[in-house]
This record gives C-alpha cells, structure tokens and sequence, in this order.
C-alpha cells in the first residue's frame, strides 16, 4: 500500500482480554522511528491493547530480537510491531540490508505464525521516511500496528 491511498481506520477492536504487544524498535533515525512508534500507540491506545517498547541497535537486528522475544514463551506477548528504517546510500549496502531484515521476518512470520506487524520503511531519501513518520493519516507505524491488531484478531479467532 502506498502512502497515498492509505485508508483512515479506527482500530480494529479485539475479542478476550487486552492484547500484550510488544514493539522492537531500531530508532538509528530517532525523529522517524519516534513518530512511527507514536503512530502505533495511538492505535493501541484505541484498541485497549497493553504495549512494551524496546529498543536493537539497528534494522538489521530486528529480526534477531524477535527471535528472542518469541522464545520466551507463546504466551508474553499476542504479538510484535517492528518499527525502523533504512535509507539508500551510495553502496549496496542498502540492497544487503532490507533484503536481510525483510527474508529474516518473513521466515519467522512463516515459521511461527507469529502476530507480526512490520513497519520497516525502506527509502531513497531522510525526507521520504519522515514523510511517512508525520503525525497523519500517512504514518506508517499506524499501518503496521493496524496489520498486527487485524493478525492478533485472527489467532484469535482461530484459537491459537
């Protein structure tokens, strides 16, 4: 979805007790990040849900740190926003990066069929990310923490 047509939404409500979330957040851009994560609060505030933050160096250890998070046990947490960005710089290292961070949670997502809501942006410019961090319809972490409550309804439902 891009950025231009993203819906307005309410938070979507969730069956049984308040969802416990945990956020795992690479703030290496803290003004982008920030406003990523505020985005997301106002939707878990909405929804009712119980939230942790914590913080990994950079995006490329987020997916090690759900990893970790996921180990401790299925039922600490109902699910998992990861929140960070990449920008483009003059060497490959942007290619490496994203695809490592995107295959690495998607391998778990898979795995575990973990409620995951990923709010990693990937851009070419400082001004694109924060853009997509301003406080507005347009706040990707807002999107991601929309994704992880419709996935925390769903195990739900489902009874996992």
């Amino acid at each position: 979805m891009s950025t231009i047509d993203a819906p307005e939404r309410a938070a979507q409500p969730i069956p049984g007790p308040a969802p416990r979330l945990l956020t795992i957040q690479a703030p290496y851009y803290d003004q982008v990040v920030g406003g990523m994560r505020r985005g997301a609060e106002r939707v878990f505030a909405e929804a009712g849900a119980l939230h942790q933050t914590v913080d990994v160096a950079g995006g490329y250890e987020l997916p090690a740190a759900l990893r970790m998070a996921l180990s401790q046990g299925a039922e600490r947490y109902d699910g998992f926003l990861l929140l960070g960005a990449v920008v483009k710089g003059e060497t490959d290292h942007y290619t490496f990066i994203c695809d490592a961070i995107c295959n690495g949670v998607m391998q778990i997502s898979a795995e575990t069929g973990a409620a995951i809501g990923f709010g990693l942006l990937t851009v070419d410019t400082l001004q694109q990310a924060l853009a997509r961090a301003a406080d507005d319809k347009h706040n990707k972490g807002a999107e991601a923490a929309h994704a992880l409550l419709g996935q925390v309804a769903l195990r739900r439902r489902w009874g996992l």
